[in-house]
């Protein structure tokens, strides 16, 4: 028996998902284009924030997030102890420390009172993780002062969830609440200036092909992927 039956769960959108499809062929458009613009204000609307980015993986969302809020080597980012080995990798890969506080063990979150007692003069975000579906303690966490970026890869719609940090984080990975068939992912930004530089970042740095302004990478939610995810986002 599945942990997860997959195809259980796409199989009575087949009909609208080959429709979506074809009409992704017959466009020719599979980078960026109006089904991935059409899916990020689709799920900005939903999610109840001002910016979504599209990009090509939840663990890439939670690089260019951490980017794109100004952390980096030397600095300190505070996450749980409990969850999947992407929080911290994501940490490590921009320079900065993982420093790890404690769940509540009946919440399996991180607990904000072992956050608060490992928060230090480099810490420089908390990312909290909505594990399972669950939301983190995000009032208690923001009480302390210190930028929140939410890793919300199994959390989307949770309520309360995406509109406390400067940046949530999807992933739409098959076995997520919104899934994707394939790899995809998301970030919600509810500063201006930080979803700017994540649209930068998830494409080598430049807004248009022409002018290259930072050092990103290439990073991108195809539309494919996007006509899929507005089949199911209803």
């Amino acid at each position: 028996i599945p942990l997860v039956d997959v195809k259980a769960q796409y199989a009575p959108f087949i009909p609208a998902l080959q429709e979506r499809f074809a009409e992704v062929l017959e466009s020719g458009r599979f980078i960026f284009g109006p089904e991935v613009e059409a899916f990020e204000r689709e799920a900005a609307a939903y999610l109840g924030v001002p910016h979504a980015i599209g990009v090509a993986n939840g663990t890439d969302a939670l690089v260019l997030a951490l980017e794109a809020m100004g952390v980096e080597r030397g600095d300190e980012v505070v996450c749980p102890a409990f969850t999947f080995y992407a929080t911290a990798e994501a940490i490590a890969r921009v320079g900065a420390t993982p420093v790890f506080a404690d769940i509540d063990p009946v919440t399996l979150n991180v607990d904000a009172t072992t956050v608060a007692a490992v928060v230090s003069e480099r810490t420089k975000a908390i990312v909290p993780v909505h594990l399972f579906g669950r939301p983190a303690p995000l009032e208690e966490l923001a009480a302390l002062g210190v930028p929140l970026l939410e890793d919300a890869a199994q959390a989307f719609g949770a309520p309360g969830t995406a509109t406390t940090g400067v940046c949530s984080t999807f992933s739409f990975f098959p076995t997520k609440t919104l899934f994707a068939l394939g790899d995809g992912g998301l970030i919600g930004c509810i500063d201006g200036g930080v979803a700017d530089t994540v649209r930068k970042l998830r494409f080598h740095g430049s807004r248009d092909k022409q002018s290259f302004e930072l050092v990103g990478t290439n990073s991108r939610l195809d539309a494919i992927q996007a006509a899929a995810l507005r089949v199911f986002l209803p």
